[in-house]
């Protein structure tokens, strides 16, 4: 949510209980340990984050369109995040495809904001492992993104 653009409307805190709602419903859920809990948060988040950008892309919402500023009387367009976010998603599922434990580092560094040694906690790993599988992800990602890029 950090880098997200300015004056966005989904706020940390209604992104966190929109998950939690999610999570639990109306049903009790049962986890088996921190590590099941905070994969599913992380996965609950990434889903509600990839639904809205593709809802604020959708024609009716829009759809290429970018916002822009009254400030900004020469017509300069705030840039958007939601193609970066869409391209991260696929580029995630094509990881979790060939590489799970990496792609839920992935998931639990960049939707859930967790540190290198809460990553390592979460899913019972070392420290020195959440690193390599951080940095091994991270350039896997960047080189699928790119590649996708250049094809499309």
């Amino acid at each position: 949510m950090a880098n997200e653009a300015p004056n966005q409307t989904l706020q940390p805190t209604a992104l966190v209980h929109e998950a939690w709602l999610r999570l639990v419903g109306d049903t009790n859920a049962n986890f088996n340990g921190r590590a099941h809990f905070f994969g599913a948060a992380a996965e609950a988040m990434r889903r509600i984050l990839i639904e809205k950008a593709r809802r604020k892309q959708a024609l009716r919402h829009g759809g290429g369109q970018q916002r822009v500023e009254l400030a900004d009387v020469l017509g300069a367009a705030v840039p958007g995040d939601d193609d970066q976010l869409l391209a991260v998603n696929d580029a995630l599922d094509k990881l979790a495809a060939i590489h799970t434990v990496q792609a839920e580092v992935v998931k639990l560094r960049c939707f859930v904001g967790m540190t290198n040694a809460e990553t390592a906690q979460a899913l019972g790993l070392t420290e020195r492992t959440v690193k390599c599988y951080w940095s091994h992800a991270r350039a896997w990602l960047i080189r699928e993104i790119n590649a996708a890029r250049t094809a499309g």
